[in-house]
């Protein structure tokens, strides 16, 4: 079965709901995603941006591409973040998807390489992301920054 990606700019309609399901995902306050989403209405940039994905009218998979994830690594931007696929929805290739989806369309803005923070290393090295260096999170904590290229190569 083949899912919409929706990109949120597009659809401000999407908005509450998608708050309320990445700040249940996440804990970051809802009003943050908001104002998020709503900068990216104006957005020149592609930053910021979020999809999602729905079935049956319920977002079942999300990603944002933000500025900054939390760390001191201001020139390391923009990253991908809160990337989630809820559990009956695993294994399809959705989050490959969107993470795919999210660097095409940085690409078409003239931005060459996107990163972010995981622990997860084995999915994302499987979707074509490379360990770039460690990070400080904002917190004093030090985490992974990944990064790939926005397009694909041919």
């Amino acid at each position: 079965m083949q899912y919409e990606i929706i990109s949120l700019s597009k659809r401000p309609e999407l908005f509450e709901a998608a708050a309320d399901w990445f700040s249940a995902r996440w804990r970051v306050p809802r009003q943050a995603y908001l104002d998020s989403m709503a900068e990216s209405q104006t957005s020149k940039t592609g930053v910021p941006e979020w999809y999602v994905i729905q079935n049956g009218g319920r977002i079942i998979a999300g990603l944002g591409v933000i500025a900054n994830d939390f760390h001191k690594r201001p020139d390391l931007t923009p990253n991908l973040c809160a990337l989630f696929v809820e559990e009956p929805y695993r294994k399809r290739g959705l989050a490959k998807g969107l993470l795919d989806h999210a660097c095409e369309e940085l690409a078409a803005y003239g931005i060459e390489a996107a990163y972010l923070i995981t622990d997860h290393t084995d999915f994302y090295e499987r979707c074509g992301w490379e360990f770039f260096t460690m990070v400080e999170e904002d917190d004093g904590g030090r985490a992974r920054m990944y990064q790939r290229q926005t397009k694909s190569e041919i």
